[in-house]
């Protein structure tokens, strides 16, 4: 049980180190800077999504379903990539502007808009390290493709806590609260893991359309929140290359370790 504590805190270990970046760095991230960490990221959960979670769920599936595997692996996806079209309609987009989201919630904060919409964007990655590792406690994950995926979202974590506690901290908040904030915005992945890891006998069944889930969760915050964000601007080779970057990595630390 251990390993998988570890495990699953590995990746608020990634926000964390992220969100201490205030305590060195006395401005905000430059543009460039977030360019390069955003499509790094980027690169990292889609490599994830693809080597960790579909790719598993399709040899999951395939045991059983022969030629038909591909029906829980898109079922799952789609199911993923709607529910996080949900949550965006409930909570605001990461990369709306400040003035944007004042003017459609007045009552809240800046600052908390800002922690909302980043912790809303940790849940399908909780989610993906929980189910990685009731598959590892099941028989059905190896705990290579378990730990790669655990530090490929703590690298992807490590950008979203600068991201949230820099500007936290240019709004006039103090360091250590700036920090604390950024780090908490990690919390709900370790809770959210422990509490998938809790009913790992009772997700068996379909952990494909788990897996797939959380692929597709991950995959829509890619597309509708990093690659924008990277994109946006002159030289926006620089977010392509990182995200080509990213994608090694993962891609790497998946296959090397699995």
């Amino acid at each position: 049980m251990k390993d998988y504590i570890i495990g699953i805190l590995i990746p608020f270990a990634g926000t964390t180190l992220g969100a201490a970046c205030v305590f060195l760095l006395r401005k905000q991230l430059g543009i460039g800077i977030q360019r390069l960490l955003t499509g790094f990221a980027a690169g990292v959960m889609t490599a994830a999504s693809v080597w960790s979670l579909l790719i598993p769920a399709l040899e999951q599936s395939e045991e059983t379903m022969g030629r038909l595997a591909f029906i829980p692996a898109a079922a799952g996806f789609l199911a993923g990539i709607f529910f996080l079209l949900l949550l965006d309609r409930l909570i605001p987009h990461l990369h709306m502007n400040a003035q944007k989201a004042e003017g459609l919630h007045s009552n809240i904060t800046k600052n908390t808009m800002l922690l909302l919409a980043v912790t809303l964007h940790n849940i399908p990655e909780g989610m993906a390290v929980g189910v990685v590792y009731a598959g590892l406690k099941t028989g059905g994950i190896s705990a290579a493709a378990a730990l790669a995926l655990a530090i490929g979202i703590a690298i992807q974590n490590f950008p979203e806590g600068a991201i949230i506690s820099m500007p936290l901290r240019a709004n006039g908040m103090n360091k250590g609260k700036a920090f604390t904030m950024g780090m908490l915005s990690g919390a709900v992945e370790p809770a959210g893991a422990l509490l998938t890891l809790a009913a790992a006998s009772f997700v068996v069944p379909v952990m494909p359309y788990l897996l797939s889930f959380a692929a597709g969760a991950m995959i829509y915050v890619v597309v509708e929140e990093l690659i924008p964000e990277m994109s946006e601007g002159e030289h926006s080779n620089v977010g392509v290359v990182s995200f080509s970057i990213g994608f090694t990595v993962m891609m790497i630390l998946d296959v090397a370790l699995g």
